[in-house]
């Protein structure tokens, strides 16, 4: 949800509370100027709220007598699901009407969840950064998700229980700078007391999270979406692959999965291709998509499993045709 929408329900809850409202005084209670009130009036007539204009000395806007919307019931599960299945699907491309559809149905829900939960919501949706296409989803906590989005709008210290890919449990204090959405998890990323370097953690590892008293800065240009991709980066993997490619570096990146490969300018037209993987299986099938010569420089087991993709390949060219010519294939021969 944008920060123009939010202002948009900020003013809805000022006019809920009764009387006329003068345009000055909406635009200082809103902190935007008076022809921005006017367009977030025009904004809720649009999603058919009865807005009501005053002329005069005294004039402004009231909201029709006996106007108020109904609380909507859903548990914290349930809305967060439906507003991020709004915010995701649009920006993955899934929900194909426009931007103002999708934030005139997310602010008509947002209007009628109960207020804590919609200040909740608010957080998660103002930091969260979402960098890949949807895959199956681990699931996050929904009380430690929303718990850590809060504290980083609002730049409050969390104590965290926390569990490592090792099995070590660890409390520990972090400045939650942000959190990223990426391929399927959730995560937090931020200034850790433990080790005293901004860390990445995932919150399906988080046993629990605690907002502290005090408050933190967050670092001038600091881009939670890159840290976590950086972070995922440099995680250990069984292979570290390098394949140098005749191909532009632009193409070759836009077909790479995020957060497990490296594409580097190489010599001349080349470009050096880094993966790290736990299996070797998957990555000819990688190479032949982007169809581009390409040589192998480590490790040397690669190269037979190119070699095998290659012989499957071949073998179903080679049964096709089989089956195509059909039993009686040989007579006319």
């Amino acid at each position: 949800m944008t920060r123009p929408t939010a202002r948009v329900l900020a003013l809805l809850e000022i006019l809920q509370t009764g009387g006329t409202r003068t345009v000055a005084e909406l635009a200082d209670r809103l902190g935007v100027d008076e022809r921005t009130v006017r367009r977030y009036v025009s904004h809720l007539v649009d999603l058919d709220i009865p807005v009501r204009s005053t002329r005069g000395r005294y004039g402004g806007y009231r909201l029709a007598p006996g106007y108020r919307m109904p609380p909507l019931m859903l548990t914290d599960e349930e809305a967060l699901a439906v507003l991020l299945g709004l915010v995701a699907g649009r920006r993955a491309g899934l929900v194909t009407t426009s931007v103002a559809a999708m934030e005139s149905a997310a602010a008509k829900l947002r209007r009628v969840l109960p207020e804590a939960l919609g200040r909740r919501l608010d957080a998660l949706l103002d930091t969260a950064d979402f960098t890949a296409p949807a895959r199956p989803v681990v699931n996050a906590e929904t009380r430690v998700l929303l718990t850590l989005a809060e504290a980083a709008r609002h730049r409050n210290p969390v104590e965290l229980a926390y569990t490592a890919w090792s099995g070590r449990r660890s409390e520990r204090t972090v400045h939650p700078y942000g959190i990223v959405a990426h391929s399927g998890r959730w995560y937090v990323t931020g200034a850790d007391s433990d080790s005293g370097e901004v860390r990445t953690f995932r919150l399906d590892r988080v046993e629990s999270a605690s907002v502290l008293p005090g408050r933190f800065e967050v670092p001038e240009g600091f881009d939670p979406a890159a840290r976590v991709l950086a972070g995922l980066a440099e995680v250990p993997y069984t292979h570290e692959v390098s394949v140098r490619i005749l191909a532009p570096a632009e193409e070759v990146r836009a077909r790479m999965p995020a957060g497990v490969a490296a594409v580097e300018e190489g010599d001349g037209d080349w470009v050096r291709l880094r993966l790290r993987a736990e299996r070797l299986e998957w990555v000819p099938s990688v190479l032949a998509w982007l169809d581009k010569p390409f040589e192998i420089e480590h490790p040397e087991e690669l190269r037979e499993h190119v070699k095998a993709l290659a012989d499957r390949l071949h073998a179903c060219v080679a049964g096709a045709r089989d089956a195509d010519a059909g039993p009686g294939s040989q007579l006319g021969s």
